[in-house]
């Protein structure tokens, strides 16, 4: 009897060293652009040996999870904003905070999963006329020249190593913060992108069980995550009033509605162009449109996966990086959800400036009530 507790011990702690040992592995090889900056070629059977392991690895946390999953989203705390642990800190918030823009910074603002990666690559696109190179003989990847400020450098190329791209030697940064953190210049650009938040929680959720596995909250505990003070980055009404407010009292903020891109991208590709002083061709818009478009972005994904692989990502088969891009995504959703979210937003916005109603008047067609 004793053996057979000895054996099973020695097999579980050698299972768990494996899948310990396997994570930091994974963690070394991928961490800041390690991963974004490699040829194609390596990070793809970078991917395959991800996968292999997932193999075995998924499965024991499946069954864990029928007995055990996190409640709550584990958050980080800087002030009164949150943010995901081991991506952010205090020290990269306290940072970004104080970093001083320069006139060569395009700053890509978003909640997450509002369009940031379609931004980044409408603004690369437009930078080069159309003909942006992200193949092995470019940048290879969006994230090997876009900096992640606020996790930098743990999630992308650096702030320091980011090259300055196009013609007019420009650095396309990436963000989720809201504006009280961003420090305005007004020498730099900023462009946020809004998107409708039902719409946001349904890709916030897909991407949350792609990238945390099956230990991540179960769905309507991320939804009590998505209408609260936990929310990573701020909640959505706070977050987009805050930039609706830094939009009315500087000339240099764009503010975009994710809806209005997708039914008229060519309108928007030139609005953006002429904010960025960078006017195109009738030909280049059309380029640019080409390489912006849902198909292609999802043909060429290697090229835009916004997080490098983990054990969970590579097996989680039916969820990809660019999964949807619908303008009905809120749809994805029990009407329970909506209404919750809806209403929260609703009582978030009551005395906010951002004008809800021209733009998701959805959000007004619900009594504003105390969120449960």
């Amino acid at each position: 009897m004793k053996s057979l507790v000895y054996g099973a011990v020695i097999l579980l702690t050698a299972g768990l060293a494996y899948v310990v040992g396997l994570m930091v592995w994974s963690e070394l090889q991928t961490r800041g652009d390690r991963y974004f900056a490699r040829p194609l070629a390596e990070r793809r059977r970078l991917v395959k040996r991800l996968q292999w392991h997932a193999r075995y690895i998924r499965p024991v946390f499946e069954a864990i999870a029928k007995v055990m999953r996190l409640k709550k989203m584990p958050v980080m705390r800087y002030g009164q904003v949150t943010g995901p642990l081991m991506m952010c800190s205090k020290q990269s918030y306290a940072r970004t905070k104080h970093y001083q823009p320069e006139a060569a910074d395009i700053f890509i603002a978003t909640q997450m999963k509002c369009g940031t990666t379609w931004m980044q690559q409408i603004v690369f696109e437009i930078l080069h006329g159309g003909e942006g190179d992200l193949s092995d003989t470019g940048y290879r990847h969006m994230y090997a020249l876009s900096p992640w400020i606020e996790t930098s450098p743990t999630s992308s190329v650096s702030m320091e190593n980011a090259p300055l791209v196009g013609p007019g030697r420009n650095r396309i940064i990436k963000t989720h913060m809201p504006a009280q953190l961003i420090p305005h210049s007004d020498v730099a650009r900023y462009i946020y992108v809004t998107r409708h938040p039902v719409s946001c929680f349904a890709s916030c959720v897909d991407f949350i069980h792609k990238l945390g596995g099956p230990l991540m909250p179960a769905r309507h505990d991320l939804l009590a995550w998505y209408c609260s003070d936990d929310m990573w980055w701020m909640s959505w009404p706070d977050h987009v009033e805050s930039w609706w407010q830094r939009n009315r009292q500087h000339d240099n903020v764009l503010f975009v509605h994710y809806e209005d891109l997708k039914r008229d991208l060519e309108g928007g590709i030139r609005q953006i162009a002429a904010f960025l002083n960078r006017p195109l061709s009738d030909a280049e818009v059309a380029k640019v449109a080409h390489k912006a478009s849902f198909a292609y972005m999802r043909d060429h994904e290697d090229f835009f996966e916004m997080f490098s692989p983990n054990l969970f990502s590579v097996s989680a088969e039916t969820i990809r990086f660019m999964q949807s891009g619908s303008v009905a995504r809120h749809e994805d959703t029990e009407i329970h959800e909506r209404e919750r979210i809806l209403a929260f937003c609703h009582e978030r916005l009551a005395h906010a400036s951002y004008p809800v109603g021209d733009h998701y008047p959805d959000v007004l067609a619900l009594p504003a009530t105390s969120s449960p």
